[in-house]
């Protein structure tokens, strides 16, 4: 598995940035109320970015070989594709509250502030799940083994030798 590159985060925000945008230009078109996230959306964005760091700490523990117990591969790949999905909600959800601050700070009437203040929260919290999650996939990295081979690496040579 590969790791969360920046170019993926970037994409997601501007696609999200582009849909908060759209989305409130859209609504006002049509007469109805700008949207606003929930209150309880940047309280989740924060625990799941704690809960990517709790489920990764444990096998950063096994991989330095301070519990003893062997590392769960499928576990780590496990937590670590969920880090990596936090990470791209994230930048997504972050784009999407920055598209809609946008679109709010650009009309000539003044936002309320609670409309704002939950708006400017979304994104605070998303950035706090984008760093969580990119540290828990960070720690989810395993270590590779010495005995580890390759196919085509001088260890396969030396095993068709042997057995000719």
């Amino acid at each position: 598995m590969r790791r969360t590159g920046p170019g993926i985060l970037v994409l997601a925000a501007i696609i999200g940035v582009a849909v908060g945008y759209l989305l409130d230009n859209g609504l006002t078109a049509a007469g109805r109320p700008t949207f606003t996230p929930a209150v309880t959306l940047p309280i989740l964005l924060v625990l799941l970015g704690l809960l990517a760091l709790a489920l990764a700490i444990p096998i950063r523990r096994a991989t330095r070989g301070a519990t003893g117990a062997p590392v769960n591969p499928f576990r780590a790949l496990r937590v670590a594709m969920l880090a990596k999905a936090s990470s791209i909600v994230g930048a997504a959800v972050g784009g999407l509250a920055v598209g809609l601050a946008i679109f709010l700070l650009t009309r000539p009437v003044s936002p309320s502030v609670g409309s704002l203040g939950a708006i400017i929260a979304t994104a605070v919290a998303s950035a706090i799940l984008i760093t969580a999650a990119l540290i828990s996939e960070h720690l989810c990295t395993i270590r590779k083994d010495d005995d580890d081979q390759h196919p085509g690496a001088d260890g396969d040579a030396g095993l068709s030798e042997r057995n000719h």
